[in-house]
């Protein structure tokens, strides 16, 4: 990897239209099982550009969207301009205490100082609330996509799913497979997105995004099509406030 980890998860500023055109969203099963029942008011953590903040809305929810990063809100705002969107942390969220039924958190947590992140979520939630952690993986079983990984790197979301820390208790995980539907250009900005693509010197980066584009060219599943299938494995974890 290059650079810190602060400095990767600061990145993706510099290629968040990118993000927004090749990161897929989430499955509706995943969002259902994140969410406690009767829940009215989320909060968004580390919310991107709002790939899932758009799911939440469309649901009727009550969203509190909060990024680091402003190039990321800024595209999240020009597509929800009603939800509100925040700068600010997992270790300083920018809500009042008890302000929320559920903190999600879309492929993030492992940005996140975990310690301090968790005193935060807790401070957010009302009695009872759930943080729910989610994050999209490519399925490599198929030769494309085990492919894609030698170029760019594996998916490995498991690493990032350690057990929560009191006061959460009965944490639980699913996975939910499903398939993401994108053109070949797409996938080239889901590459140039990822935080190690962005960091790496020009060259480096040149070469990767080159060697994408030879994939998409020369496998005989690939070439000469107008459209991919990308199968993903979605990894859950929810845990409630105790």
């Amino acid at each position: 990897m290059n650079g810190s980890p602060e400095q990767r998860s600061l990145s993706f500023g510099a290629e968040a239209a990118a993000y927004e055109r090749g990161r897929p969203s989430y499955p509706p099963e995943s969002i259902d099982w994140l969410l406690p029942p009767g829940a009215r008011t989320v909060l968004d953590l580390g919310a991107g550009t709002g790939k899932l903040t758009t799911r939440l809305v469309e649901r009727g929810l009550g969203v509190f969207a909060v990024d680091p990063i402003p190039e990321m809100l800024e595209l999240l705002s020009s597509s929800l301009p009603d939800t509100p969107a925040l700068l600010g942390t997992a270790e300083e969220i920018p809500l009042d205490d008890d302000s929320v039924d559920a903190v999600l958190v879309a492929q993030a947590w492992h940005w996140f100082d975990p310690q301090r992140a968790i005193k935060e979520v807790t401070r957010v939630l009302r009695p009872g609330g759930r943080l729910g952690l989610v994050w999209n993986t490519r399925d490599e079983r198929m030769g494309w996509v085990k492919d894609l990984g030698q170029i760019i790197g594996h998916d490995d979301a498991h690493s990032h799913t350690a057990d929560l820390p009191v006061p959460f208790g009965d944490v639980e995980r699913h996975q939910v497979e499903w398939t993401s539907y994108l053109t070949p250009q797409a996938l080239i900005d889901l590459v140039a997105s990822r935080s190690y693509c962005i960091t790496s010197p020009e060259r480096v980066r040149a070469q990767t995004l080159d060697r994408v584009r030879e994939l998409l060219a020369t496998h005989p599943a690939l070439a000469n099509v107008g459209g991919l299938a990308l199968p993903y494995v979605t990894v859950c974890v929810r845990a409630t406030l105790t």
